[in-house]
């Protein structure tokens, strides 16, 4: 069985060789955007849960671009968290948006959102994540620095998500796996959308329910202010 750090070398060697993967590139040590993002994004919009949601949070990366701004124009507020969290959650109103596609880039959610408490916010009713590779059950890797654990535990101790709240990602077909090894803190996925296809995962593990700070560094909490800040402020006893 492969580890998490060989299945992501080996994604990003495959999108590259084959020239599926897209700007920006080399892609290692990215969330790989590839060729066909804006037909999985399309694919994944039309789904029962993306239709129903009204908030979703969508991650900052590349390839789900087309996912953000495709969350604008069916009319949805975007939550959007700075990369690596190192900054705030941006909250996007169409209804205050002329420009779809630029407010949907990295460089628009300043501009055109405005930063938000999450102790304000409605329930989030979708969640989009980035992924490396994903498994028919759900199983996930990214990049490895675990910033989508580290939003979904969040969100999760605030009461905004839970258990029944839809996780979908998009990405290439060649990126759906046999095997992931998970974590406790990994969190699974529940909708694939491919260039292709939408794929419900035959999910076995339960979400996590929360920070699980045994799993939390010094060094991954002092780079992350975000979560520095929150985990004080809830109390944590930080070491």
């Amino acid at each position: 069985m492969l580890s998490k750090s060989e299945i992501r070398e080996k994604i990003w060697k495959i999108l590259e060789d084959t020239n599926i993967a897209s700007f920006p590139r080399p892609v290692y040590g990215r969330i790989p955007n590839f060729k066909g993002a804006e037909e999985a994004a399309k694919k994944l919009t039309e789904t029962k849960e993306f239709k129903e949601a009204k908030i979703v949070k969508v991650n900052p990366d590349s390839p789900q671009r087309p996912v953000r701004e495709l969350v604008l124009r069916s009319g949805k507020i975007l939550l959007v968290p700075t990369p690596r969290l190192k900054g705030e959650f941006y909250l996007l109103d169409p209804n205050k948006i002329k420009d779809y596609k630029e407010a949907s880039k990295i460089s628009g959610f300043s501009r055109f959102g405005e930063v938000v408490d999450l102790n304000s916010i409605s329930r989030v009713d979708f969640i989009v994540a980035g992924s490396v590779a994903v498994t028919m059950y759900g199983d996930r890797v990214g990049k490895g620095e675990g910033y989508s654990e580290l939003e979904f535990a969040i969100l999760r101790e605030l009461g905004k998500v839970n258990e029944n709240t839809p996780i979908a990602t998009t990405v290439h077909d060649i990126q759906i796996v046999d095997f992931i090894p998970t974590e406790p803190y990994d969190v699974p996925i529940d909708i694939i959308a491919t260039p292709t296809r939408v794929i419900y995962t035959k999910r076995k593990r339960e979400k996590p329910k929360g920070i699980y700070l045994e799993y939390l560094t010094k060094e991954k909490i002092e780079e992350t202010p975000f979560l520095k800040k929150f985990l004080t402020q809830r109390g944590y006893k930080l070491l």
